[in-house]
């Protein structure tokens, strides 16, 4: 096991930021961990990476204990925070090949440009790190969360201030670091978890709520079934409302409708039967599910 946080708490005051959460997170998994602001996302990250220490409960890295072996973790473990900090004074290459100092790695310029082509900072390296866009500096952040060759990554919103085509290269950046490390990804971004993640936990208030894969999560919060289905010429609503099980219909474009129902039993046998009696073509027909974005507003509300 990778990650393993059992009943940790965190009590600020008479403020409970984390309350007796426990996951376990294994080698080559990419967890995303999800939340509203202020849920203890965060403050669980910092505890992980030894920034700061639990109340109650015990976290082990790769079978080390957070509290007795904090020194050996941190060999261990990359870390990018929400808020990254870098030295703005230091160009990037100056700033990486000072981390792998610190890291005592020893072919220090090669594992430099190695950073520097995995993150795409080439056009940008001789750059002072103050002059950077946001994305850049992002760049930056996980190019020193990486040049230890952590075997467990922790990464706080690491896509916050890429463009598009930046998003893109990163996800598929992270995706790739899943095959053999441990990743712990936060983000607000849906369609990143669903891109890039194995397994979804949410927490909320601090306290866990969810820990599933994406689909189970959308068909776990999904209180109704949906039916999307396109026939080849014009149909009367009013026929599709008599069908078994069927609660509701919504037209939209063309001759595509929306039909929903509250029971259990599919519904596209019977939509093929009706079809079929009618002398009609399906174009179109699947079942919708909740998105990952609607189970989240679901389960935090």
């Amino acid at each position: 096991m990778s990650i393993s946080v059992q009943n940790i708490t965190k009590v600020y005051g008479s403020q409970y930021a984390l309350n007796d959460v426990s996951l376990e997170i294994e080698k080559g998994e990419v967890l995303g961990f999800l939340g509203p602001n202020g849920a203890g996302k965060s403050t669980l990250m910092k505890i992980i990476t030894c920034y700061i220490p639990q109340t109650d409960g015990e976290v082990r890295v790769c079978d080390l204990n957070v509290k007795s072996q904090s020194n050996e973790i941190k060999k261990i473990v990359g870390y990018l925070p929400e808020n990254t900090p870098l030295y703005y004074d230091m160009y990037v290459k100056e700033y990486l090949r000072f981390l792998a100092h610190v890291h005592k790695i020893p072919d220090r310029k090669r594992r430099v440009n190695e950073m520097i082509e995995a993150v795409g900072l080439e056009l940008e390296c001789h750059k002072k790190i103050g002059a950077l866009s946001k994305g850049y500096k992002q760049r930056v952040g996980l190019a020193q969360a990486l040049i230890h060759d952590p075997k467990v990554l922790i990464l706080d919103e690491p896509t916050s201030g890429l463009d598009p085509n930046q998003l893109e290269d990163i996800r598929t950046l992270i995706k790739q670091l899943g095959q053999e490390k441990t990743v712990m990804l936060s983000t607000h971004i849906m369609q990143e978890v669903e891109a890039i993640c194995d397994r979804v936990v949410i927490i909320n208030k601090g306290e866990l709520v969810a820990d599933d894969s994406v689909q189970n999560l959308q068909s776990r919060t999904s209180h109704k079934q949906v039916v999307r289905v396109e026939f080849n010429s014009e149909v009367e609503e009013s026929k599709l409302t008599v069908l078994p099980g069927v609660s509701e219909i919504k037209k939209l474009d063309g001759n595509m409708f929306l039909i929903g129902s509250n029971s259990k039993d599919d519904l596209r046998p019977e939509i093929s039967k009706f079809a079929g009696k009618h002398e009609l073509l399906i174009l179109t027909l699947q079942k919708e599910q909740d998105t990952l974005e609607e189970a989240f507003k679901k389960l935090t509300n």
